[in-house]
């Protein structure tokens, strides 16, 4: 499994490949300064859950891990170990074991250590005799350590994984893994940072899960700036502080940077005093963390010249809940004029999504530090969809490229770029000058191919209740 160009289905495959943003697939990882965070190149089994069902897959990959056990900044797997070894059976199982090398073994396995092996099933339940005959069977491994089942050194699990349909259970594992323990991931943050606790959410707050995915993506660390263009209610901002991160974002919206107008929860009309962004991250304690949300226009920046941000992580608006806006004029064809309250009004124009894309990725090739990642969702009219529609800019390494799902025939891509190239003048509107700019105007038509669809089914399901 590779990191670059890889695509996959939800929060799942993004949880994947966030672990190998987070080590750098491929290429060795300097570990930062002091002991906190060891890096290994080894194979790994991630365990992860997705609903109420958990998986196994395996990374060839190097992946950093702190020492008190928990998964840097992973949040949707649930656990990672070395793989010893693995098969379709058991006796492939057993096989593999014993080609492992022995001198990676010992070091876990001498005599005045401790140890003990768990057995985790996926899709069937082993009564305690099923499951100490497993561990029985694996008496050939050199263990010279004294058990202990309450607080040992090195923990081994047996994993099985029994396919993923409950009504047609085998008899036998159609997979089998066995390895050291590692890490658990950080699941709790998922139910910790749920949109449905937070104080201040809006229509298109962005879920915890696939924020702190976002997160991951940026290799967001501590004492980093991260940056949200698009901040909206300022959900990304809550998953960077999360991990030290110093956050600002800048929207078009005053009422939402402000925290004011109708409130998006049901069975209340209107925001309330103390409901935006800073009072979000107050409540889990981040407030430290938080710079400052402005009104601003995306396609006109404010920020003065040079190297500001380490990560900009964002979600544009691509006009389903939300429509792309900009600053118009008299002289532009104005789509509407607005009024927020305190008597602030302003007129705004369409903002074409092509248009967006190539601002944010010039904006990030110009104001992130070398090796800053930037980081974005990208709708897709999957019909439509080839590789070659993904926006590039010379300053920019494509790293990672997921699906996910919205429809059958819609979705979006969470990219996640790189910068390789410090910017010049002449990068500042390259785009313009290949043959490739044309199918990104295809973005631009998104919204209403996206509602054709759902016009289509809609009219699909009445025929069929006509029937």
């Amino acid at each position: 499994m590779r990191e670059a160009g890889m695509a996959g289905h939800g929060a799942a495959s993004a949880a994947a490949t966030a672990l190998l943003a987070a080590a750098g697939a491929g290429a060795p990882r300097v570990p930062p300064a002091g002991n906190s965070i060891i890096a290994l190149p080894l194979w790994w089994t991630i365990q992860w859950r997705a609903g109420n069902s958990c998986k196994f897959s395996l990374l060839d990959s190097q992946y950093s891990f702190r020492r008190d056990g928990k998964g840097t900044n992973e949040a949707d797997s649930m656990s990672i170990f070395e793989l010893w070894g693995h098969g379709k059976s058991a006796g492939e199982l057993y096989a593999s074991l014993k080609n492992y090398p022995t001198d990676k073994m010992l070091p876990y396995l001498q005599s005045d250590s401790t140890y003990k092996v768990h057995i985790h099933t996926f899709n069937k339940t082993l009564t305690q005799a099923q499951k100490i005959k497993k561990i029985d069977a694996l008496e050939f491994l050199p263990f010279r350590g004294k058990v202990n089942l309450k607080n040992p050194e090195h923990i081994f699990w047996i994993l099985e994984d029994y396919g993923m349909n409950p009504n047609d259970v085998p008899e036998e594992p159609i997979h089998l893994y066995f390895g050291r323990w590692i890490a658990d991931g950080q699941r709790e943050l998922i139910e910790s940072y749920s949109v449905k606790k937070r104080h201040f959410i809006g229509n298109t707050s962005m879920d915890a899960c696939l924020s702190f995915i976002m997160a991951n993506h940026g290799r967001v660390k501590p004492n980093d700036i991260v940056y949200d263009p698009f901040v909206g209610t300022g959900g990304l901002l809550i998953s960077s502080a999360h991990f030290g991160a110093y956050v600002c974002g800048t929207d078009i919206d005053y009422n939402t940077i402000h925290g004011l107008g109708k409130a998006s929860r049901k069975n209340q009309k209107w925001r309330g005093p103390d409901e935006n962004i800073r009072a979000s991250l107050r409540q889990y304690g981040l407030e430290k963390y938080y710079l400052d949300a402005l009104v601003a226009d995306f396609s006109r920046p404010i920020w003065r010249k040079g190297i500001l941000f380490d990560a900009i992580i964002t979600d544009p608006p691509y006009g389903i809940r939300e429509a792309p806006r900009r600053m118009g004029s008299q002289k532009e064809t104005v789509k509407s004029v607005e009024r927020s309250t305190e008597n602030h009004f302003f007129i705004s124009s369409s903002y074409h999504l092509s248009d967006i894309f190539f601002d944010l990725l010039k904006f990030g090739a110009e104001y992130l530090v070398m090796g800053g990642r930037l980081v974005y969702w990208l709708p897709i009219y999957r019909p439509e969809y080839t590789e070659e529609i993904i926006p590039r800019h010379p300053c920019l390494k494509l790293i990672s490229n997921c699906e996910q799902l919205l429809s059958s025939h819609t979705s979006r891509r969470l990219i996640t770029m790189e910068k390789v190239k410090e910017f010049k003048d002449q990068d500042a509107n390259s785009y313009l000058l290949d043959g490739q700019y044309m199918p990104y105007r295809g973005h631009n038509s998104f919204r209403d191919k996206y509602f054709s669809g759902v016009t289509k089914r809609i009219a699909k399901e009445e025929k069929d209740n006509q029937k």
